[in-house]
């Protein structure tokens, strides 16, 4: 099985690769448009800041390519932010792959929320063997709201989609190669998925 993994300068790739590896499969860092439309599974990671992310996205053309992938496309933090409509951060537009806001919590909080906390309302083949309630890290200022689209919820002053599914689409807020055994689950059920419409 061919995996890329998208490497446009924002992300910590480098660990996602390995936690991949450890799974028993290998991955490839690529901004190759032609590389990424081939492979069966996409994992568009991101850290850093919304619009300086998407410069770069768009300084390569793959704000173009990833929208029209048709394979099983994984965005993880920024990435899946950058696959909504909009980030409040930087007044970015997105990629417009989900129909949801990303908006950043309010000062009742403390921002940037980091650590463990719990996913609940599982909704997704991402989630087999994952209990509700578990624990996995997340490091983030900004949020995507509760929308049609979310699988999965997370509570941090409030209720907000830690995970988000459309189509061959799936993003995750936290970081499952930072999430432990949840974390392992969900990253190999997501590169075990098969395409269905």
């Amino acid at each position: 099985m061919k995996i890329a993994i998208i490497d446009y300068g924002a992300g910590n790739i480098q660990s996602i690769k390995f936690a991949v590896k450890r799974l028993g499969f290998e991955a490839v860092l690529t901004d190759d448009a032609e590389e990424i439309k081939s492979a069966d599974k996409v994992i568009f990671p991101g850290v850093g800041e919304a619009s300086s992310a998407m410069k770069m996205l768009k300084s390569t053309g793959l704000d173009k390519v990833i929208p029209q992938l048709k394979q099983p496309v994984l965005g993880i933090c920024l990435g899946m932010q950058l696959m909504c409509e909009y980030c409040e951060e930087g007044d970015t537009p997105g990629l417009s792959i989900f129909d949801a806001k990303v908006v950043k919590f309010d000062n009742t909080v403390k921002v940037p929320q980091i650590g463990w906390n719990q996913i609940y309302d599982l909704r997704s083949d991402l989630f087999e063997g994952v209990n509700e309630k578990e624990y996995v890290y997340l490091v983030h200022s900004f949020y995507v709201k509760e929308c049609e689209e979310t699988i999965c919820s997370t509570q941090y002053g409030v209720e907000y989609t830690s995970a988000i599914k459309k189509n061959n689409f799936y993003g995750v807020q936290f970081h499952p190669e930072k999430s432990s055994k949840a974390g392992e689950k969900i990253l190999e059920n997501f590169l075990k998925l098969e395409l269905r419409s």
